[in-house]
């Protein structure tokens, strides 16, 4: 909870400052793919990731753990201490001069107990538990960092690691083997058991590829933040209602979970029964691209994905059971090798299938389960939780996380509807009926 006079609690930064790689690395340019170039990954993405305390580890430094293996880790990732830069041709470039990353050590003088674990809403200043370095960077300096880096330790020995990731360089499953690589070496690994790959001629650079432009804030509606928790039981309510729909046929806990979000959203805006209403959703591309990628995909950090989209009439999404909805989205999902082929041959004149929109009618939806967040362990077990944050409140969000340690079920942090509609958006999705 909060101070007692309903202020943040503090955070003290203990200091700063870059981190190098541990021994020597290449130096120069290495080239970004067409995906890692596109506008909207010119951002870093930003989360929490809160480990409790473990008493068999009590006097040990978290901070230290971190740094000391982050130093190691850049050994074998060492475009990630470099910077953003710009080639010749005019295009977005990492330039590896071991620029080095920012590290943050912070405390704060409580429990993770006594701020409910950075439960929503937050007792302590998300701002101030991300790594900032201070001086505060110009927004040229701060556009070209790839990493930056905060461990906030509690007083009861728990902490929560802060990233800031530049989406120029690493997708999801990305950042997640890289946190996971530091956290071997923080374990005591003599090395990484998986060699990260560069590889990015591998991704298709389509001749002609429509690149759409940046989400529009203007006019767009400001959404609220919501966090559900979803039990077992509830997915395996509405999987039994599909199997028994099907004749026996599985479907999984991410097609139910977007396919109710989906529905309960679109009942709680109001659309009007015509409207057009659009679910995207992106997917891992590295299956398609097996013989092409450097190892067969293993150890590729870069950005491979593509972004579905499945749309209806919002009277449908609204009146239709989950089972219809999860079959519209997986026969979304079964388009998804022929389009992005259709794609990567440049036969979609027209027609950008990455571009975000602020579109009110159009929920964007993303899968953080199967990343690898959840498994990355510096030597305190795995986190309890992990918070993706987000700063764009027009832009209508659906993120599925896998819920507190241990408990089965899933979580939603969701930010889709505005405020007056946030109640209803909520009874809706509670409801099984």
């Amino acid at each position: 909870m909060a101070a007692a006079d309903g202020k943040l609690v503090p955070v003290e930064r203990l200091g700063q400052r870059l981190v190098t790689p541990a021994g020597p690395t290449p130096e120069g340019p290495l080239r970004l793919s067409w995906l890692d170039r596109y506008p909207t990954q010119m951002a870093l993405i930003e989360s929490l990731h809160v480990f409790k305390p473990d008493m068999a580890r009590e006097g040990d430094s978290p901070a230290s753990a971190v740094e000391q293996a982050l130093a190691r880790a850049l050994v074998d990732y060492y475009p990630l201490a470099g910077r953003l830069a710009v080639s010749d041709a005019g295009e977005p470039q990492v330039d590896c001069s071991d620029g080095g990353v920012w590290f943050i050590e912070a405390a704060v003088r409580c429990r993770l107990e006594d701020v409910d674990y950075l439960e929503y809403p937050l007792a302590v200043d998300k701002d101030e538990l991300l790594p900032h370095p201070r001086p505060k960077p110009s927004l040229e300096e701060e556009s070209k960092l790839i990493l930056l880096v905060q461990v906030t330790t509690f007083d009861c020995g728990g902490f929560v690691v802060g990233f800031r990731f530049s989406h120029a360089v690493a997708d999801g499953p990305g950042a997640a083997q890289f946190m996971g690589a530091v956290g071997e070496l923080a374990r005591g690994a003599g090395h990484i058991s998986v060699a990260p790959a560069w590889g990015r001629d591998a991704i298709p650079d389509p001749a002609g590829a429509l690149v759409g432009g940046l989400p529009d804030p203007a006019g767009a509606k400001r959404l609220e933040y919501l966090a559900i928790d979803i039990s077992a039981d509830y997915i395996n309510h509405f999987k039994g209602q599909f199997a028994a729909a099907t004749g026996g046929a599985r479907c999984s806990a991410f097609e139910v979970l977007i396919a109710k979000a989906w529905q309960s959203r679109t009942r709680a805006a109001g659309f009007d029964e015509d409207s057009p209403v659009h679910l995207s959703f992106a997917m891992n591309a590295r299956p398609l691209l097996h013989a092409r990628l450097p190892a067969g995909g293993s150890g590729f950090y870069g950005n491979c994905y593509y972004i579905m989209r499945v749309s209806s009439t919002a009277g449908k999404v609204a009146s239709s059971t989950i089972t219809d909805i999860v079959k519209i989205i997986k026969e979304g999902k079964k388009r998804m090798p022929s389009e992005f082929a259709r794609w990567a041959a440049g036969e979609m004149a027209g027609v950008d299938p990455y571009q975000i929109t602020s579109d009110y009618r159009t929920l964007l939806v993303s899968d953080w389960t199967r990343l690898g967040f959840a498994e990355v362990d510096y030597g305190w077990g795995p986190p309890a939780h992990v918070v993706p944050l987000t700063n764009l409140d027009y832009i209508a969000t659906c993120i599925l996380v896998k819920p507190w340690v241990h408990k089965p079920g899933a979580r939603l942090i969701t930010q889709c509807v505005t405020s007056d509609r946030v109640a209803a958006f909520h009874d809706s999705m509670v409801d099984t009926s």
